[in-house]
């Protein structure tokens, strides 16, 4: 797959012929998945190459900033499910003042002759241009073969990044996975943070958002896992010079993954001029430094809302019953509950 970015594509750069899908993909969800599957189809039967044209920011948050819906997928996280996807060109369009200004044939014109779009597949909303004023058939009338896809049902209701925000929100990720078409996870690097947890005797991880509002707020059981070598239990003993030390971590469902408690929030107990969303794991038993890798943190189980402890006692308290309620969960999904291949299923079925 070839990453592009609309501003900086060279004046003389000629795509192959091209079939186009365009929109947020907020989630790449089973109904973005099923788009890209007549996108692929399409792409196919004409002999062409497929495209999707995403925003960033998204339009809302342009027009909204952090009173925009909050993301279930950062800008990084779409591509690779994207990649995933076998799509052959993602390209980024800069949504800002001139782009949002182009009336709607200057969008179909940029979709004709920049990207040489033969063939597009729409949602059935799918609207463009300054004001919106474009849609399918305005595109159709251009000259554009359009294929429409119809909304997708699950239970009943249409599939949505709307509603997957509102089953993070509720924490029902078994729901949220349904939708998903996979797990709920954010994706990472481990960063500093303010290390206040190790002075409790509490340290976590601190996990880069890379969003404005995340679709989360809460603490929950979650399990971490890295993206590339080495994976985290090599890490861990990597630090332990491979010896056992009995502070490797609470083995989660997924091959070399851990199990912790999951906090995403403002962190109402610390005083902060502005308050920033935070995204943080404590790892019971387990000591290692693990700043710089990136990481998969994958939520199982809503535990509670953010608290503001009345005092660092009871703020301690407080973390070691989610500790326990870690250890709890654990046990009432043990190995025997599901195979290596389909690790997580108490979220899918």
């Amino acid at each position: 797959m070839k990453l592009l970015h609309l501003h900086a594509l060279p004046a003389d750069m000629q795509l192959p012929p091209t079939a186009i899908t365009i929109g947020n993909f907020d989630g790449v969800h089973l109904g973005h998945q099923a788009m890209l599957h007549t996108l692929k189809q399409r792409a196919q039967a004409d002999g062409l190459k497929t495209l999707v044209m995403l925003f960033e920011p998204q339009p809302l948050e342009f027009f909204k900033g952090s009173d925009a819906p909050p993301r279930i997928t950062s800008s990084r996280e779409k591509i690779e499910l994207l990649r995933a996807q076998g799509i052959d060109y993602v390209l980024i369009a800069r949504f800002d003042q001139a782009f949002r200004s182009l009336t709607a044939r200057q969008f179909a014109d940029l979709l004709k002759f920049q990207l040489n779009g033969m063939a597009l597949v729409l949602g059935d909303d799918f609207r463009f241009g300054c004001d919106r004023a474009g849609d399918s058939d305005f595109l159709r009338a251009y000259g554009f073969p359009i294929d429409n896809l119809e909304t997708v049902l699950v239970h009943g209701e249409r599939v949505s990044s709307t509603r997957i925000r509102n089953c993070l929100l509720q924490g029902d990720f078994k729901a949220a996975a349904q939708l998903l078409g996979r797990p709920y996870s954010i994706t990472g690097r481990i960063q500093y943070g303010d290390q206040i947890g190790r002075t409790i005797d509490f340290p976590t991880i601190n996990v880069a958002l890379k969003r404005l509002t995340p679709c989360l707020h809460g603490i929950y059981v979650a399990e971490v896992q890295t993206i590339y070598e080495p994976s985290l239990p090599e890490r861990v003993a990597q630090q332990h010079h491979g010896q056992p030390s009995g502070l490797n971590g609470i083995a989660g469902y997924q091959p070399n993954s851990i199990l912790g408690a999951a906090h995403v929030g403002t962190r109402p107990a610390i005083a902060q001029e502005k308050p920033e969303w935070r995204l943080e794991v404590h790892f019971p038993d387990l000591s290692a430094n693990l700043y710089g890798l990136l990481v998969r943190v994958t939520f199982l189980h809503y535990l509670h809302g953010e608290k503001n402890y009345s005092s660092l006692e009871a703020l301690k308290a407080g973390i070691l019953q989610d500790v326990n309620d870690v250890r709890a969960f654990r046990q009432q999904y043990s190995d025997s509950d599901a195979s290596d291949s389909d690790a997580l299923s108490f979220l899918m079925i």
